[in-house]
């Protein structure tokens, strides 16, 4: 299982890389094999400011559709639109391409709250 050491992860099984004030989120390669084949990812809050773990948007799977929930507050500035044409861009490279948002922090100290690459390996049992 892939979980790169340099990114940071929630308990909702959501990735973080962090540039500055600026975070990039996607969900991991577990959610993604529980998951199955993504055939749609939709965000509907481009351009809002949400709080930590409010619903950013759903992924629909072959087999489930479940709910996005956003690892900072901030205002999500950016979707990977990319998606909307290869939403299997999730299953293939869940840290790559597959991302799906971007946000402006807000709060920088909710930094502190995400889960190393070790504490994430301990949730999943990897």
């Amino acid at each position: 299982m892939n979980i790169p050491a340099n990114l940071k992860y929630t308990k909702d099984h959501e990735w973080i890389s962090i540039e500055g004030d600026i975070a990039t989120v996607g969900i991991t390669d577990f959610a993604q094999k529980e998951l199955g084949d993504i055939v749609y990812v939709e965000v509907e809050t481009l351009d809002q400011t949400l709080e930590k773990d409010e619903v950013f948007g759903t992924v629909e799977a072959v087999k489930t559709v479940s709910d996005l929930f956003l690892p900072l507050s901030g205002e999500i500035i950016e979707f990977n639109d990319k998606l909307e044409n290869t939403p299997e861009s999730v299953n293939s490279d869940p840290y790559g391409a597959g991302w799906m948002i971007r946000i402006k922090i807000a709060n920088e100290a909710e930094i502190d709250s995400l889960l190393t690459s070790e504490s994430y390996k301990e949730l999943i049992g990897a």
